[in-house]
């Protein structure tokens, strides 16, 4: 089978062409350069409309195919610009017509995955998926690529292309930024994560501010750059430690900075972690990515009714079923005399006096420079102490805070033995098949989120409030770890940040199964919160639609 896919959700028009044993035949595209502004939907469907007859042709003479050759049309469907998504949907079901073959309408975000895993020969990796759109850490569980963590505002590439027309840099300005920041020094920018989550917003208007302060171009390109993918590097060994996955890939059109490319590399090897990168041509939006998905979905669906190939802008990644994709094992990597191993620390089994106890040692990262690097790591140990003190006092448990190093950046804490929910959850099997677990299951729930209003009731936000970061004890009760992106606020957000960030932890499973428990989980928590329930969760789907495509 031999398909051709049209790619145009933004303001890149792509072509190719691709047959069902995964060969590349031809892949061609041409992006709009905005002459001033951002990109415009109707000039980028204006500019579709007047490529896309001309790269067919193209297409179709680079890799020696006819037209009355090709058996499948495929076409990005969503998620993307709507105008730019009619005008390649109304060409491709034109094509099919005109054909008599069959057309797919596909989404771009999974598009690029598998594009990359048939390039590189990833088979189950981790995604880091950095676009002009799109800022998400992807990765395939039960049935599904799940968004594991994104931006809460705008994606890296819209960052840097809209801090390069506040500066008069040329679009698109990521690879201008890259050049420039190779001659900076580092200043003091904002740095946003929120468990699984970033933020770019706060630090676009850092930057944008600095400028206007008269601070040199270079040493702002410098500490944009470094802040920004410091912050996706970063979320993205969370991921890691938290899926337990051993290959990582990272495409989308940022994925050619090459600062990126040699943290994300350094952070894999620490993490004796498999890294890949598609070929350039690959990354970027194209149409082969289109062709391949539309290939991996007809073989698995069929084809679509022309009824039911209207566009979807807001088409998210985690909408799709990947039917084509098995589950592998994840595998815990802990080295020889650790006790864990987690995205920011390494713990080790150590005595307090004659106490049982352990010491957490926040460790270097190698992938930042010198100066974030411990400036971070000094203000999270910092206030891992002071707030597992302060916490004890509102009656949640916690572990035994024994001694702070600042220095070293370690704390020494009480050993405690209990079971991490994350492991309860894993074992879901038991709980369909045995009612006591599922009783055990649905107690633990309830008793997460009475534990976590009492937190929010003292104005307490965790900041990385998953799975990973709570034990369960002996009598089932929680016992909360980890506050290094802890902080004190009364603030809606904040709190509503803190649940949105814990029912994502939960998104493991099964979307059935995962709405259960977080239902259990917020019955515990309406029970002892001070705020109103339903403004909370109205301003949690307010941060979920932040993004460009939410659902």
């Amino acid at each position: 089978m031999i398909c051709l896919g049209i790619e145009g959700t933004a303001e890149k028009t792509g072509v190719g062409v691709v047959d069902s044993d995964g060969k590349i035949l031809a892949v061609v595209g041409r992006p709009m350069l905005p002459e001033k502004g951002g990109i415009h939907p109707r000039e980028a469907s204006e500019h579709h409309g007047h490529w896309i007859p001309k790269l067919i042709n193209q297409v179709l003479g680079e890799s020696s195919v006819g037209l009355n050759e090709i058996d499948l049309i495929s076409f990005s469907i969503g998620p993307g610009l709507g105008p730019a998504l009619r005008i390649v949907a109304t060409a491709a079901r034109a094509l099919s017509l005109g054909l008599n073959v069959p057309i797919v309408g596909v989404n771009h975000c999974v598009g690029h995955v598998e594009i990359g895993k048939l390039d590189t020969g990833a088979i189950d990796p981790l995604t880091l998926y950095v676009s002009g759109g799109n800022s998400q850490l992807i990765g395939f569980e039960s049935g599904k690529y799940r968004i594991f963590g994104e931006t809460l505002d705008i994606a890296i590439g819209n960052c840097l292309d809209h801090f390069g027309r506040e500066t008069g840099l040329k679009h698109p300005a990521g690879p201008t930024i890259e050049k420039l920041a190779k001659k900076g020094s580092f200043i003091d920018l904002p740095y946003t994560v929120k468990g699984m989550d970033f933020s770019f917003s706060g630090l676009l208007s850092a930057a944008i501010r600095s400028f206007k302060k008269g601070i040199a171009i270079e040493d702002i390109c410098y500490s944009l750059q470094e802040t920004a993918f410091s912050t996706l590097v970063e979320v993205t060994e969370r991921g890691l430690s938290n899926t337990g996955k051993d290959e990582l890939m990272v495409c989308g059109g940022v994925a050619a900075n090459k600062r990126l490319e040699e943290m994300l590399s350094t952070m894999a090897h620490e993490r004796c972690t498999k890294f890949y990168i598609p070929k350039m041509k690959l990354c970027g939006d194209n149409g082969a990515m289109i062709a391949w998905l539309g290939i991996l979905t007809y073989n698995n669906f069929g084809p679509m009714d022309l009824s039911s190939t209207s566009v979807i802008p807001k088409y998210r990644t985690d909408e799709v079923d990947v039917v084509w994709v098995s589950s592998r094992p994840t595998y815990s990597k802990i080295p020889e005399g650790m006790l864990g191993k987690g995205a920011e620390a390494n713990i080790y089994s150590t005595c307090w006096i004659d106490k049982k106890a352990i010491r957490k040692d926040r460790i270097s990262k190698s992938y930042r420079i010198k100066e974030l690097d411990e400036r971070l790591r000094r203000k999270r140990t910092k206030n891992e102490a002071k707030l597992l003190t302060y916490i004890k006092n509102l009656g949640i448990k916690t572990p035994v805070l024994y001694n702070i190093d600042l220095r070293d950046k370690n704390l020494v804490m009480e050993h405690v033995e209990a079971t991490l929910l994350k492991d309860f959850l894993n074992d879901l099997d038991c709980a369909f098949n045995s009612p006591e677990y599922s009783i055990k299951l649905y107690y633990i729930l309830k008793s997460v989120g009475e534990t976590m209003a009492i937190l929010h009731n003292g104005d307490v936000v965790h900041g990385d409030l998953t799975s990973s970061n709570i034990f369960v004890d002996e009598n089932f009760k929680p016992i909360l770890i980890d506050f290094g992106l802890g902080k004190f606020s009364n603030l809606l957000e904040d709190k509503a940040t803190d649940i949105m960030v814990f029912k994502r932890s939960l998104k493991n499973v099964d979307d059935f199964v995962d709405k259960k428990l977080f239902d259990v989980f917020l019955n515990g928590y309406s029970i002892k919160t001070k705020d109103n329930i339903d403004d909370l969760l109205n301003k949690m789907i307010e941060i979920q639609k932040r993004g460009r495509y939410t659902a």
